[in-house]
């Protein structure tokens, strides 16, 4: 596979992961701001999140709506779901043969709804936006399990997509629990249950969360089921869990093993090694932060590897 295919294909899967983990975040601060007690805070979590940050703060971005428009609409912010959305098609425009019929009307359908919507109709109708994004998003994954081969495309779209959705839940439990959980309050002194179960909703992880701590909404029970449970999708263990089962086929096809492959099968013993008291004990943030560093370290790795 040309180098070029290849990341095409990664960086694709990056941006329309992006831009659902945006549309959920975008979401979860809607619905949190609501509840007594919530507001500016709330969207500023968000923000740090999807690492806008010095963005927002350059335009002096401060209200609700503006911040909305900001991770919505605004074409100029890299973060925003116009932004990714638009990206991710470039992508897939410049690969178009490699991708199936129904992965590129996945990718197509409707990508210039955001472009021309003003404020005021996204907020009124920012529900229906949101799900729309989040279903553009599981429909291109579908068209993909379904209908492509499994070559070393489908590897490298693969670990795009499981790269962005790692980071994206350490960041959010990065910030959750350093930023709103009071620095003197005792970790699981009982705060923020509405916090905790936001994040699960953001992730799509509340069911699944119930059916193993029985909606115990505990601080480092959900910190262990979103950095070590093996068989939630969206947790960091299963997601290089899946990133090591993608390198190890490359590795098979191409007979060649990289930096990128020992930082994945490193980083996987360590989740798999470790419990969530050893976590907290360690420290929680200190421990996401370095995972943070490492899933970046990984990106690198792999474009290296394979000259993209």
């Amino acid at each position: 596979m040309l180098s070029r295919t290849a990341e095409n294909l990664f960086w694709m899967a990056r941006y329309l992961e992006r831009a659902e983990s945006t549309a959920r975040l975008i979401e979860m601060g809607r619905r949190m701001a609501m509840l007594p007690g919530g507001g500016l805070r709330e969207w500023q979590s968000v923000i740090r999140t999807t690492g806008a940050d010095a963005w927002f703060a350059a335009r002096g971005a401060a209200s609700e709506a503006a911040i909305i428009h900001g991770l919505l609409l605004d074409a100029g912010n890299p973060a925003s779901v116009h932004a990714c959305l638009t990206r991710a098609r470039a992508n897939g425009r410049a690969i178009r043969t490699a991708l199936t019929q129904e992965m590129w009307e996945a990718l197509n359908d409707g990508w210039r709804r955001l472009e021309n919507l003003d404020e005021q109709s996204a907020r009124r109708d920012l529900p229906t936006l949101l799900d729309w994004v989040k279903a553009r998003a599981a429909t291109f994954r579908g068209s993909a399990e379904t209908g492509m081969l499994r070559h070393d495309g489908y590897d490298f779209l693969r670990l795009g997509g499981l790269i962005e959705r790692a980071d994206m839940t350490l960041r959010l439990l990065n910030v959750k629990y350093f930023v709103l959980l009071p620095e003197t309050e005792v970790v699981g002194g009982g705060r923020d249950h509405h916090q905790w179960a936001s994040v699960l909703y953001a992730l799509s992880a509340t069911r699944a969360y119930h059916h193993v701590y029985k909606g115990d909404y505990a601080p480092w029970k959900i910190a262990d089921f979103l950095l070590l449970n093996p068989i939630f999708p969206r947790s960091v263990a299963f997601c290089y869990g899946q990133i090591c089962a993608c390198l190890d086929r490359l590795e098979r096809r191409y007979g060649q093993r990289h930096d990128c492959h020992d930082t994945a099968h490193d980083a996987l013993r360590r989740l798999e090694s470790q419990d969530i008291a050893a976590v907290i004990r360690d420290g929680l943030h200190e421990t996401v932060n370095q995972y943070i560093a490492r899933t970046a370290r990984l990106s690198d790795q792999i474009a290296a590897a394979y000259h993209f």
